[in-house]
């Protein structure tokens, strides 16, 4: 048996910020993941500039030519149809998760984090806190924190499972030549899936091609995936020796309260991912780095962690419901098909868009006009579209 101050389960971005924040505070951490490192991570590997900036801020790790491709063109699309972008977008940080998440935890080992990796769970006690691995060791906590993805093991411990899959979000994607995006062009697909896009993200020597959207509303998710790649790689849509990857991501469907008692979730685990963009990287790192800075709070002044947390988190949550609303607003109902007209005629609307997913803007600084003007757009959309039938 080996006590801690903290455990950490899992090793990508949000555990690795909470390791390297809660050891940074003095605290004895253990940091366990199922793999050795590095390993693949289903993640289309955009980099946004708030993401940037909780990189530099958290690991001190500049978004530099061995780990980054820099991105400013973005062409947005729906179904294959262009309907806007910039040439001069806001930059996106494009990376490989295996060497990004790599990185990250080498950084969290550097800090005096104890590693078990690659470690085999068979046990989560959410009330002691205690973990069991394979081989027979206890890792006792006074916190647990559970940064293990979308399927956490932390969060079925607390909760039976993790989320509901039908009301998550699903998505596929293949690495591809780079020669298909030989101008590091962005693109981003609206119409690719339903409650979702497509996305072609150029890196260094390939590019991801995916497609993601609600999982209830995708009952044939493959299909929109085949479709997406015929577009851009027809010779490759029904080679067998195409890799796809698939995983659940969980956007849209964010625990309220995020842990019970001496457990805290964050990054995917806590369902901090983007309900439009799909981005999960950011709150990743931004909720690591918080859990690791409640947990050192409520340690050192005898306080609950939980409450510490959720205080910090609190404009994460505004900024999910905010999201969660415009996303019902342009995906339901008839308004779907008129959106994207509504982009084309618009290109203040298509900045807007990539403000957001570079991270340029908060979801707080659109405000209610210009969701109202959002609305009547649309509306009027649907309504002159239906006055002409």
């Amino acid at each position: 048996m080996q006590h801690f101050d903290v455990v950490v389960i899992g090793s990508g971005p949000a555990g690795s910020a909470a390791a390297l924040t809660a050891a940074k505070a003095g605290l004895s951490v253990a940091l366990v993941d199922k793999s050795a490192f590095p390993r693949e991570k289903l993640c289309g590997g955009g980099v946004t500039g708030r993401s940037a900036r909780y990189l530099a801020e958290i690991f001190d790790l500049p978004t530099g030519p061995d780990l980054f491709l820099p991105s400013t063109r973005v062409r947005l699309t729906f179904a294959g149809r262009p309907i806007g972008g910039q040439e001069d977008a806001p930059r996106l940080h494009m990376t490989m998760r295996r060497d990004f998440d790599a990185a990250l935890h080498a950084r969290a080992a550097a800090s005096c984090a104890q590693v078990f990796a690659p470690a085999r769970i068979t046990a989560i006690d959410t009330e002691a806190p205690s973990v069991t691995l394979a081989d027979g060791r206890c890792l006792t906590a006074r916190l647990l924190i559970g940064a293990d993805g979308a399927n956490s093991a932390v969060a079925r411990a607390l909760y039976g499972r993790a989320f509901d899959p039908e009301k998550i979000g699903f998505g596929l994607e293949v690495e591809l030549d780079r020669d298909l995006t030989p101008d590091n062009t962005t693109e981003i697909d609206l119409g690719a899936a339903n409650w979702g896009y497509g996305w072609v993200f150029p890196k260094h020597g390939s590019i991801t091609l995916g497609v993601g959207g609600v999982h209830a509303r995708n009952p044939d998710m493959k299909a929109h995936f085949q479709r997406y790649l015929a577009q851009h790689a027809p010779h490759l849509a029904d080679s067998p020796r195409l890799r796809c990857k698939g995983a659940f991501l969980p956007f849209g469907e964010y625990r309220k309260v995020p842990g019970r008692g001496a457990v805290l979730l964050v990054g995917d685990a806590a369902g901090l991912v983007d309900p439009i963009t799909g981005e999960g990287i950011a709150w990743a790192l931004k909720s690591g780095q918080y859990a690791g800075e409640a947990a050192a709070e409520a340690l050192a002044g005898g306080a609950q962690a939980l409450p510490a947390y959720q205080r910090r988190l609190a404009y994460i949550h505004g900024e999910m419901r905010a999201a969660i609303r415009i996303r019902a607003l342009i995906y339901a109902g008839p308004i779907r098909h008129y959106f994207p007209r509504a982009v084309e005629r618009n290109p203040s609307m298509s900045h807007s868009y990539l403000q957001l997913l570079a991270g340029e803007k908060d979801y707080a600084d659109l405000g209610h006009a210009v969701l109202w003007r959002l609305a009547r757009r649309l509306g009027g959309s649907v309504l002159g579209r239906r006055r002409a039938a």
